[in-house]
């Protein structure tokens, strides 16, 4: 019995699901303690935008830790925090005209969808905020209340209060929202916050609409609720740009972000807060022990100057068009199967979860780290690093094709 199996607690999950030991790993691949290699379309849960080790990111972590650079630091100001602070203004916020503060807390997105939820209900005197079915938002109690997955909303313990479940992509139920709202005898006021995914990820690999999101935009603006999107497994390049909004006409009150901020898998978490909201904070009233991450602030500055030119996003897209490339002929000779997802962000819903689990597995035993999500757990969602060598995308992809293959005529 290893060690895992004698002392780590009964929670853990992925470890059951891959059992291995791993040890080493570079970009998109993984090795374990037998010396087999895994090709990695899981990436993290999404926090490994730019692969395993990345290379860059690595070097100047390296060189900062033998400069004896600061490593912890609260809300302090370190220069490792200012380049951070400055790139990130320089490449992301000023080209998109953006006048948002960075607000850092907590090093986990869970921490920063409560920190938005929490302003949102200082800023506008309200309780109840509106979050969409199938969402998820993390695991705290605030944010709990906001993701609908009843599996983990059960360990609560605890009544999960002051959030509405709205149907995710419907112009109908806005619609009716709307009507509600602007009824003064309807018994439903409006809320805090609206708070979305434009791509729910672990919600089946969902995609929103432009104009539905418009719609939802419009609708917050006029009753005066916060949109808050949050962009923490579906942000940082993911999609194809840097948000997944980028282009479709809205403009968030606030922006949730973790995962891939910190660039090579130490954590960070980033709210981006209009000033108009920012002001209603007062100074330390949200703390947090580990927001001052500088080895994430070095990482993460090296991630940001993947966005300098267009280059790294065209070879995310050239990479998005390869992977539907070779999963088309699979779809055309199952029509069962359907596919979903943007830039490098896919779901391929089987229609069953036992299935998608026996994929999953059989995956595993050919060296695919894969996992599944959506309801019940029958969409295979890929995440590969963005940085995935294309050889290696292919070759990946091939195994996950074989293993689809062979359990749907298992199944058959």
């Amino acid at each position: 019995m290893s060690i895992f199996e004698q002392r780590e607690s009964n929670i853990r999950a992925y470890g059951r699901m891959y059992p291995a030991v791993f040890s080493t790993a570079k970009n998109a691949r993984q090795m374990d303690d037998q010396g087999r290699e895994y090709i990695d379309f899981f990436a993290g849960a999404g926090v490994l935008n730019f692969g395993h080790n990345n290379p860059r990111m690595k070097r100047a972590m390296i060189e900062y830790l033998e400069q004896d650079g600061v490593l912890h630091s609260l809300d302090m100001q370190t220069t490792a925090k200012a380049k951070f602070m400055q790139r990130f203004t320089d490449v992301i916020l000023a080209p998109r005209n953006m006048p948002h503060r960075m607000q850092f807390m907590g090093p986990t997105g869970t921490n920063a969808v409560e920190a938005a939820m929490k302003l949102a209900r200082r800023a506008t005197g309200r309780h109840d905020i509106v979050a969409f079915c199938h969402g998820f938002h993390g695991m705290t109690l605030g944010a709990l209340a906001a993701t609908a997955n009843q599996y983990f909303r059960g360990a609560a313990g605890v009544p999960l209060l002051h959030v509405q479940h709205a149907e995710f992509g419907c112009p109908q139920t806005l619609q009716e929202l709307a009507s509600r709202y602007r009824d003064p005898s309807s018994g439903v006021t409006p809320p805090a916050a609206f708070l979305l995914e434009v791509i729910q990820a672990e919600g089946g690999v969902n995609v929103a609409d432009a104009a539905w999101l418009r719609e939802l935009a419009a609708l917050a603006k006029a009753v005066g609720s916060v949109l808050i999107v949050d962009e923490i497994q579906v942000g940082c390049g993911r999609t194809g740009s840097y948000f997944s909004f980028d282009g479709m006409g809205i403009e968030p009150d606030i922006i949730c972000l973790a995962k891939g901020i910190g660039g090579v898998g130490t954590p960070m978490a980033m709210n981006l807060v209009h000033p108009e909201l920012d002001r209603h904070w007062s100074p330390g009233e949200h703390t947090g022990t580990f927001r001052g991450q500088n080895l994430s602030f070095v990482a993460g500055a090296e991630a940001l100057s993947y966005f300098q030119t267009h280059h790294f996003m065209d070879e995310v897209a050239e990479k998005a068009l390869l992977a539907q490339q070779q999963l088309q002929p699979l779809l055309d000779a199952d029509h069962s199967l359907q596919l979903r997802g943007k830039g490098l962000i896919l779901g391929l819903d089987v229609g069953d979860g036992e299935r998608a689990a026996a994929i999953v597995k059989r995956c595993f035993d050919e060296g695919l780290i894969i996992a599944s999500c959506g309801t019940g757990g029958r969409v295979l969602k890929l995440i590969p690093p963005l940085t995935i060598p294309a050889e290696d995308l292919v070759e990946g992809l091939d195994i996950l094709i074989n293993s689809v293959r062979s359990v749907m005529e298992a199944a058959a």
